[in-house]
């Protein structure tokens, strides 16, 4: 089996990050890339590895790229703090035959409120997470970030667990997260925006994930997603419409 370095970046993950990392204490090497966490973030790390690196928060893909130089083994495996490598998925990865592959797409099992969803297309989510250093680079987006790779890919069987949202106050601190830099990105390639495409886009959202992608299977969790993926596409074009009136009004005043 080929040595493999794991990569982590993180801020203020005391309440997930030691349950992933006792995930992969059996990996060669663990590197943690902090953003100048102010609870027990680096305590928790310390526990499982030396490899912890304070680095002022650059954005996803930054923080990312600059976890990566650190690695010093050719395989890596990239780990998110709500994230568990699953014992059957761990025993997969012991008996890969490295040899001809340059990566491996991994299925998440992800879960909203301790419930397994199995709808609004999170029952089809493969995310490239293990591959050869030399052969990816790390996407320049603000946000849904990833690595693309040049080189052959296989899918693996077994899964990540994946706890995307334990709690609605979470869900509501990530989207709105999230939709300012989806918004700053989507204006920054010269989307505009009126009301009909705010209200559209809003309720296509939610349509497509709970009829489209079958989010009624999976009852108010279903629902709860859905609604929360309509919010987040409004907050996505409000917030572009906020950007492009005030630049707007910036140029009126020139």
């Amino acid at each position: 089996m080929e040595k493999i370095s794991v990569i982590m970046i993180v801020k203020n993950e005391e309440s997930l990050l030691e349950e992933a990392l006792k995930s992969v204490n059996w990996a060669d090497e663990i590197i943690i890339v902090d953003a100048e966490s102010t609870d027990n973030t680096i305590n928790i790390a310390a526990k499982y590895t030396k490899g912890i690196f304070v680095h002022k928060w650059e954005g996803f893909a930054a923080q990312k790229r600059y976890a990566l130089n650190l690695t010093s083994n050719e395989w890596v495996l990239n780990l998110d703090a709500d994230e568990r490598v699953s014992d059957n998925l761990k025993k997969e990865i012991n008996k890969l035959d490295f040899s001809k592959i340059d990566g491996f797409k991994i299925p998440r099992d992800s879960y909203l409120l301790n419930r397994h969803i199995t709808s609004c297309g999170w029952n089809n989510d493969y995310q490239l997470r293990l591959f050869r250093k030399s052969k990816v680079s790390v996407t320049e987006r603000l946000v849904h970030e990833g690595f693309e790779i040049n080189g052959r890919t296989e899918k693996l069987k077994f899964s990540l667990i994946h706890l995307t949202f334990m709690s609605i106050e979470k869900i509501v601190s990530k989207i709105n997260n999230y939709s300012s830099l989806e918004a700053q990105e989507k204006f920054s390639n010269k989307k505009r925006v009126k009301i009909r495409t705010i209200i559209l886009h809003a309720l296509s959202a939610f349509l497509k994930d709970f009829f489209s992608l079958r989010g009624y299977k999976d009852g108010i969790y279903g629902f709860i997603i859905s609604l929360f993926s309509g919010i987040t596409t409004l907050l996505v074009y409000v917030k572009i419409w906020e950007l492009q009136n005030s630049t707007k009004k910036k140029l009126n005043e020139i």
